[in-house]
């Protein structure tokens, strides 16, 4: 494929400001924190960003992909409808969840093939992302041999043993792998694949989440609640409790590689699949305390640059001051600022193709960003 978008990026420098919320939780139920540019900032991590993008895309209507650790309960849907009976059915999916699977060792005796279904996962150390396609694929060629999966090389009993469970994962890539080498899921081609026992199964993300970092200092607060028995008859709560908080602008840059998009995904839904990420990047908001502490915040701003050449990312290593007009003006003006300064230290090196400032303009709306963004694309 003569892909024309090679080395052309979409880069999202966005600021949004959230009040009383705790978006993302630490092992002991706090907000995350990090320390930049020597002072506490609040902190929501790429991963829970990533996440709650990936569930809002499933509102775009393009294809998506499955993540689980049950991958032969997704094949034996499919075998069900090419025409197995429920015995090849059972026997396709234990095979194929016991790719991934190893026994559950109990001394130096393993356990094989008694447990129920809910122990089964805690054998399976790979967790999957897979797309319809592949699992629609390997179900045909499941039906081409009557539904036997050891034809295939797939058997059904589980091993413990390193190499022949890497040679059952190559079996599966080889089996799964598609001639059009196309990816026809978006959160797969977005977010990448990572299966160490079968490289070949690789797909190289094209979207990079930074963790977003407060663009000032932040300290986590407690509030102590108390919870009441509608049917007490004496004074005094029923529970008490506390949780932490804390109320941050944050920054979030988030890159869109367009040429490894289009080589994953193809050319012909490209257009459509940028317009459903930037949306997602738009409605996605991390449900940590959803109902205790409402954080709905929107985009307060957004600098969107297509650009060439090396990624660029924002600091904010000295912490933005308030100034009593709160911390999202501010944070405005200086990423404004840091972005221009960069732009005229890198010259030609910047590579700008389009820059587009969401936040500035009342009618300037996110379907407006969406076009201009796909005006880039061929």
């Amino acid at each position: 494929m003569n892909n024309t978008l090679t080395n052309t990026r979409v880069e999202f420098h966005i600021l949004q400001s959230f009040p009383v919320t705790c978006l993302n939780r630490d092992d002991v139920g706090a907000p995350k924190t990090a320390v930049v540019g020597g002072v506490t900032r609040a902190r929501v991590s790429s991963q829970c960003w990533k996440r709650q993008v990936r569930l809002a895309l499933h509102d775009c209507g393009l294809p998506m992909g499955t993540r689980t650790k049950r991958l032969g309960d997704l094949v034996a849907i499919e075998c069900e409808r090419l025409g197995a009976n429920e015995e090849q059915r059972a026997k396709c999916q234990e095979a194929v969840n016991a790719v991934f699977a190893k026994p559950i060792k109990k001394g130096k005796d393993s356990v094989d093939t008694e447990e129920s279904d809910d122990s089964r996962d805690e054998k399976v150390d790979t967790l999957m992302f897979v797309t319809p396609a592949e699992m629609a694929l390997l179900a045909s060629k499941l039906a081409e041999k009557q539904f036997d999966p050891e034809a295939l090389g797939l058997p059904v009993r589980r091993t413990d043993k390193k190499k022949e469970r890497e040679k059952r994962a190559k079996v599966l890539a080889e089996l799964i792998a598609r001639t059009d080498r196309h990816v026809d899921a978006l959160d797969v081609a977005l977010f990448g694949r990572m299966v160490a026992q079968a490289v070949t199964m690789n797909v190289e993300a094209a979207a990079s989440f930074a963790h977003a970092i407060s663009t000032h200092r932040v300290s986590n607060e407690v509030e102590f609640f108390t919870a009441l028995d509608d049917l007490q008859e004496g004074p005094g709560s029923a529970h008490m409790g506390s949780l932490e908080f804390n109320s941050a602008t944050y920054y979030r840059y988030v890159s869109l590689d367009l040429g490894q998009l289009a080589q994953t995904l193809g050319t012909d839904d490209l257009k459509n699949a940028v317009a459903a990420f930037t949306k997602a990047l738009f409605v996605a908001v991390p449900n940590a305390r959803q109902t205790t502490m409402s954080g709905a915040g929107n985009w307060d701003f957004a600098r969107v640059l297509v650009r060439t050449g090396q990624r660029l990312q924002l600091s904010f290593d000295e912490p933005v001051k308030a100034r009593g007009e709160g911390y999202a003006k501010p944070s405005i003006e200086r990423l404004k600022a840091d972005l221009d300064k960069k732009e005229k230290l890198t010259g030609s090196l910047f590579g700008k193709l389009g820059s587009y400032d969401w936040g500035v303009h009342e009618d300037y709306s996110i379907d407006n960003l969406v076009s201009d963004l796909q005006s880039h694309i061929q």
